[in-house]
């Protein structure tokens, strides 16, 4: 019997994490993984910089040997950063920016990159979404499902986490995988399941004071407390980027550049 959790009624579906993830991207052609605070606005910057990303589970003890296995550098925890300086490389966007002489990272994340690497296998194409290039991935994908009318799409809002490990759906990943189906709705693609659709409505309503709702909500308070507004209005630079990552074997490779508007 088919299963009601994996909206295949639909062609654009949505929902939050690793599990959820698998089970609306099963059958999907497209997931799209959304990590605003920080993975795929991170992934964004890198794909804007050439930088190859491989995900990995977040404080999995073999990322260091997966790392040097894949010629890769190791990217750390944003407050092991902060201690080392030597450590320039972090899941904070801004560190990526500042960093010299980078091809290739694994960059681990509780949520966008475990939710990535859970999906490598899930027979979809894993693209990384974030509201720095939600349109441009809404352009991209819309122009592949009007060549293929069976094709579908799964937005998947990894969400953060609580402290005892359970899934904390956020706000900010809220907005951005609305962003991306908001873009989808507004080039016909359809029909949106009831999740997908309300997320897109949500972003809509949310657009005249996105920034003060992101810089506002849990997720954003936590990382201004903290120290790293910065990765915040990085997060925020809304449409600027023209990279779609696509994630090709074990690394999220180059980007698909398209004429867009920039934003702001």
């Amino acid at each position: 019997m088919p299963s009601p959790f994996d909206q295949a009624p639909y062609r654009v579906r949505l929902e939050w994490g690793p599990t959820g993830g698998q089970a609306v991207a099963a059958d999907a052609t497209y997931a799209v993984v959304v990590d605003v605070l920080s993975f795929t606005t991170t992934l964004s910057v890198a794909a804007d910089l050439g930088v190859e990303v491989l995900p990995f589970p977040w404080k999995d003890e073999s990322a260091a040997a997966y790392a040097h296995s894949h010629a890769a550098r190791l990217a750390v925890g944003r407050l092991e950063a902060a201690r080392d300086p030597g450590a320039t490389v972090s899941l904070s966007p801004g560190s990526l920016r500042r960093a010299a002489g980078l091809h290739r990272i694994v960059l681990p994340s509780p949520n966008g990159s475990t939710t990535s690497f859970l999906l490598r296998d899930s027979g979809a194409t894993v693209v990384g979404a974030a509201l720095r290039n939600a349109t441009a991935v809404a352009r991209w994908l819309a122009g592949r499902l009007v060549e293929d009318p069976a094709a579908s799409v799964a937005v998947v809002a990894a969400g953060e986490r609580w402290p005892d490990g359970s899934l904390r759906p956020c706000l900010e990943d809220q907005l951005g995988a609305g962003a991306v189906v908001a873009g989808l709705e507004d080039l016909g693609v359809g029909p949106l399941s009831p999740e997908a659709g309300i997320a897109a409505a949500g972003y809509r309503h949310a657009v005249p004071r996105l920034r003060e709702a992101v810089l506002a909500c849990a997720s954003g308070r936590e990382l201004v407390e903290r120290g790293f507004v910065d990765d915040v209005d990085v997060a925020l630079e809304v449409d600027t980027s023209v990279s779609v990552p696509l994630l090709s074997g074990v690394s999220f490779t180059g980007s698909v550049g398209l004429d867009l508007p920039r934003g702001g």
